[in-house]
């Protein structure tokens, strides 16, 4: 099965999108794009407004993997709906957590 996050040196990497103005904080699991990518598809109540958006996701991944804000990282696409977020940790535990929060076999 292929997902929306792959091990890195210290950690995982993950293909998010976001939807910012969400009404609520929210992990809601992952999707396939149109071109077969996948990504885990996030909502955060923040606006994208002087990185108010990106700061709710970190906390948000944060939060729900039980990290520090500090071991989660917005890598690539700070202006962009899909983002790569480095999450530093056992890359294996990260990915179970991950699979566990989207309703994943892993």
């Amino acid at each position: 099965m292929t997902t929306a996050w792959r091990p890195a040196a210290d950690g995982l990497m993950v293909a998010v999108r976001v939807t910012p103005r969400g009404g609520r904080d929210a992990i809601e699991g992952v999707e396939a794009l149109s071109d077969g990518r996948k990504v885990l598809k996030l909502r955060v109540r923040a606006a994208p407004d002087e990185g108010a958006a990106n700061e709710a996701v970190v906390a948000l991944l944060a939060g729900a993997l039980k990290l520090r804000r500090a071991d989660v990282s917005v890598k690539s696409g700070a202006t962009a709906r899909l983002k790569q977020i480095a999450l530093r940790g056992d890359a294996a535990a990260l990915a179970e957590a991950l699979a566990r929060l989207c309703g994943q076999d892993h």
